[in-house]
């Protein structure tokens, strides 16, 4: 999954792999748990998903060396670590983790998602 927020941060030119990029490559492999607790919440995963491309935006069109991983996705990580306990880390485990540190571009596509 990182791999694929990685891609998102270069198809938009950005320099950093935030909660925002990870968000859009979770909703982009359409993981049935992920979308089942979407739309349980009465919310079309396609319509977050379009949000959070429309949030992103584009960079600067740069060419970045390296890929920065910010602190918030770190956390993140370790969120979904402790979620998924003695198994492999899951998409739902990242998708409930970026709902619980709760901070940044992310959480707020969702809580905006959640509340309308």
């Amino acid at each position: 999954m990182l791999r694929a927020a990685e891609q998102e941060c270069r198809n938009h030119n950005h320099y950093y792999l935030g909660a925002e990029h990870m968000l859009y490559a979770l909703l982009e492999e359409h993981d049935a748990r992920v979308d089942g607790l979407l739309v349980s919440g009465g919310i079309e995963p396609s319509g977050v998903h379009a949000a959070i491309k429309r949030a992103l935006g584009t960079g600067d069109g740069r060419s970045w060396e390296g890929i920065l991983v910010t602190p918030r996705v770190r956390k993140i990580v370790e969120i979904a670590d402790r979620l998924a306990g003695d198994r492999d880390i899951e998409p739902i485990d990242l998708f409930e983790a970026i709902r619980a540190e709760g901070g940044g571009l992310a959480a707020d596509v969702l809580r905006s998602a959640w509340n309308t």
